[in-house]
């Protein structure tokens, strides 16, 4: 192996080339590098030296250190720069809401963005740092600075869905939906309709999107069903829980009011029985009791009767009432509002139909008249949605199972006969749920509140 030339300083200061062995399969080969020279060797060499050649390593080394602080002093001017750039860059930025995927930022905000970006770099900021600070990436940045990215193409753009309904389909549902038929009502109660009468058109939401359209809402108040809690005794059957109540009817004098006094049953939310009357009074209502066992042809000993702490409800006439015909009284919790909630949301369907008299009822007759009409199209025409959209007379006399039965094939049929009209599964039409009621039994003045027996349906 060739001996290799090393500097002569490096002999003068004594420093010697390291020696390194490598073994290899023809034998052991010793390799020399170069020692490592840090800046105390060179003062040292250029003190040992002679004049001439110290004076030129000094040069030489002040030179290198110079060209260091240099460049350390480029970074640090560089980097205040940079920072202040940023701090420009976050308060020209103060108030945008930037970021999030698919988030839509309008073309106004894309030219801010791109403008206060490129003031940051002209400053000295770097891109990647900049993007970063204001929630941006640099590939969203690329793409808003191409003409035909400036501004975003989602909200101009025309998409029309392949099972969308044809002009034809469109204008025939729209007649439908403004037709006397169902004049104050909504979908929720049009599309049972239709199926009780073999016909499917659209979905609800379908028709709630051609009401939006044609700037058209339904006047018919339609809560959403909740979901109540299983608290207390189920009814799985009429004629096993009643609940009653008493509600004013406005009178077309001064301070003048009629009295309503209504029995329902829970299991099917079916009027049993009504009477009107000028004022309240126990007596009153152990007559209504009497009569709606006897028109309904119901044994009462089978019976739990729900009702509020009133007096007429808790009256000594009524109770004695009870007792000889076998019903077993229920009251509500103390100081709990909503424990006869099923004829009190009976009482505020009644008061909200678009039909009921804002100024008040002129006369006694004129009341039981327009109540008369009510109860009929209450118990025959209403469709509950707590009872999956029957009837409640359905529901009292067992036809709602097969109605609902009924419905559900013809989506079946409508289905398979257009399959690109849906993208999911077909509606079901499930049976509505035993309604629960929280009944209070006990002893209540004397008289033995007992549970009653699950009865047979009628």
């Amino acid at each position: 192996m060739a001996q290799q030339h090393w500097p002569s300083y490096l002999t003068v200061m004594g420093t010697q080339p390291c020696r390194r062995e490598t073994t290899t399969v023809e034998g052991t080969w010793v390799l020399a590098e170069p020692a490592k020279c840090s800046y105390a060797d060179d003062v040292t060499a250029a003190v040992t030296c002679p004049p001439d050649r110290s004076r030129a390593l000094s040069a030489s080394v002040a030179a290198k250190r110079l060209k260091k602080l240099e460049c350390e002093l480029g970074r640090q001017e560089k980097s205040l720069k940079e920072a202040h750039a940023l701090i420009a860059l976050l308060m020209q930025a103060r108030g945008l809401m930037l970021g999030g995927r698919g988030k839509l930022h309008p073309p106004e905000v894309r030219r801010r963005v791109l403008r206060i970006i490129d003031e940051a770099a002209a400053a000295g900021a770097r891109l990647s740092i900049a993007c970063r600070l204001i929630g941006l990436s640099v590939r969203t940045l690329q793409r808003w600075r191409k003409p035909d990215s400036a501004s975003d193409g989602r909200p101009t753009a025309c998409r029309r869905p392949a099972n969308r309904l044809d002009e034809r389909e469109k204008t025939r549902l729209q007649e439908l939906l403004n037709c006397s038929a169902f004049k104050g009502l909504s979908p929720r109660q049009i599309v049972p309709r239709l199926a009780d009468q073999g016909l499917y058109m659209a979905s609800e939401a379908t028709m709630y999107r051609l009401l939006r359209a044609g700037k058209r809402t339904s006047p018919d108040r339609e809560g959403r069903t909740r979901k109540q809690a299983n608290r207390g005794r189920s009814a799985s059957g009429p004629n096993q829980i009643w609940s009653w109540d008493i509600t004013c009817l406005k009178g077309s004098g001064q301070r003048k009011f009629y009295y309503l006094y209504l029995v329902m049953d829970v299991f099917s939310r079916r009027i049993m029985g009504w009477r009107i009357h000028t004022a309240e009074s126990a007596r009153s209502a152990a007559k209504l009791i009497r009569e709606v066992c006897r028109d309904n042809k119901i044994d009462p000993t089978r019976i739990i009767l729900h009702a509020d702490n009133g007096r007429p409800m808790k009256g000594a006439l009524m109770l004695n009432t009870l007792r000889r015909l076998g019903i077993v009284p229920s009251f509500i919790r103390p100081r709990i509002s909503n424990d006869n909630a099923f004829i009190e949301s009976l009482f505020r369907t009644l008061k909200s139909r678009f039909f009921y008299p804002a100024k008040g009822f002129s006369s006694l007759q004129a009341a039981k008249a327009w109540v008369a009409s009510f109860v009929g199209w209450y118990n025959g025409a209403h469709l509950h949605s707590g009872l999956g959209y029957v009837s409640a007379d359905d529901r009292y006399f067992g036809r709602d199972a097969a109605l609902l039965e009924r419905r559900a094939r013809l989506y079946e049929r409508a289905r398979s006969e257009r399959p690109t009209r849906w993208t999911r599964a077909a509606r079901g039409w499930p049976q509505a749920e035993s309604p629960a009621i929280p009944v209070r039994t006990g002893t209540f003045r004397g008289l033995v509140l007992r549970p009653c027996a699950s009865p047979s349906p009628p």
